[in-house]
């Protein structure tokens, strides 16, 4: 059976919420490290959202993955731009990275299903 990255996501985000009440200090630094690291600087928030696609793809972490795809199709991230950073992802991690590149696209395509967002990455 194939994973769900709306699954995935809905699951890690409840268990991340366990911890927003069991470890309230922990999870308040980490969502202003978030905060902080991906406002709008030098580089705006969709590059810095790519790069976070990146490291999760090559972290092989699914819910990194799964809740970065969302953040870039709500910032209106191409399908080309998405592609471009897991090509950049493969080049620099090799097999193990393609595997999870794959699983971006997955999560791109089940995330943008019936919305209306242009597959070809036409805007």
């Amino acid at each position: 059976m194939s994973k769900s990255f709306g699954t995935i996501t809905h699951d890690v985000a409840k268990a991340l919420g366990t911890l927003r009440n069991e470890i309230p200090e922990t999870m308040q630094g980490f969502n202003a490290m978030a905060k902080a690291a991906l406002a709008p600087g030098a580089i705006g928030a969709l590059e810095k959202e790519l790069i976070a696609l990146a490291v999760g793809v090559a972290s092989r972490c699914d819910a990194c993955i799964g809740f970065h795809v969302k953040a870039l199709i709500r910032l209106g991230a191409t399908r080309e731009q998405i592609m471009e950073t897991l090509g950049v992802c493969t080049y620099m991690g090799g097999g193990p990275t393609l595997m999870y590149a794959a699983e971006a696209v997955r999560a791109y395509e089940e995330f943008t299903a019936g919305s209306g967002v242009a597959r070809s990455g036409a805007a």
